[in-house]
Formats: C-alpha cells, structure tokens, sequence
C-alpha cells in the first residue's frame, strides 16, 4: 500500500503522541490533529488494512514495524527542515507549516543532501 500524505500525517501524529503517553487512542489523534473522529476512525481502518498500525486489546493505536519508520521519517523530515527555516530567519510557526508541506514531498536525495550539509555546516561552528 503507498501512502498519501495524509497517511504520513497520522503516524507521525500517533508517533508524537506514543512519545507523551503510554497509549495513544483515535480520541487522542482527532483532538491532536483536529479532525473529526469519523475522519480518524477511517484512517485507522485504512493504517490497519495497509499494516503500519495495529491496535491493542483496550482499542490503543501501536505503529508496526513499517508504521513506525514511515513515521519516523516524516518526523525527522519535520524537524530537520523547520530548524534550516528557522535558521534562515523564518519565525517558528512559518517554518513549521512550511516543512510541514515539505516533508511529504521532498525527494530522499534532496533530504539527505540537505541534513548533510546541515551537519557539516553546525560541525564547522
């Protein structure tokens, strides 16, 4: 299954949330996003059949293997692109909008050669 990028949206969502609490659940997701809980039900339903979330035996969302590296992925892309941003002088929230649209669709080549130079250039500071 590819996923859109609002697949993406809802595992790094249920990724971020996993970090602040022992269980995340559809509630949780819909509040977090704002998205209403049909909405999210119907995600969930989608994650599952795709097999990048199961869920627990008290209806809590768990990222699969492949789930979870999705999610990672797109957090890191998250990150990484709204600290360039806001290193370029672009305020917070801007910068976390804007690499919100990226993240999806940025290459893997253009990532790489973005974090490396990123790293290069704070390992010369």
């Amino acid at each position: 299954m590819h996923l859109q990028e609002s697949g993406e949206m809802y595992l790094e969502t249920i990724y971020i949330l996993s970090q602040r609490k022992e269980q995340v659940r559809s509630i949780d997701v819909s509040e977090y996003m704002g998205f209403s809980k049909p909405s999210v039900s119907r995600a969930v339903g989608l994650l599952r059949r795709g097999g990048y979330i199961d869920t627990d035996e008290s209806g809590g969302l768990i990222l699969t293997d492949s789930g979870l590296a999705v999610a990672r992925k797109t957090y890191e892309r998250h990150q990484i692109l709204t600290d360039i941003f806001i290193k370029l002088g672009v305020d917070e929230k801007t910068a976390s909008e804007d690499a919100c649209k990226i993240e999806h669709h940025i290459s893997d080549a253009t990532f790489e050669a973005l974090k490396a130079h990123i790293l290069m250039h704070e390992a010369k500071d």
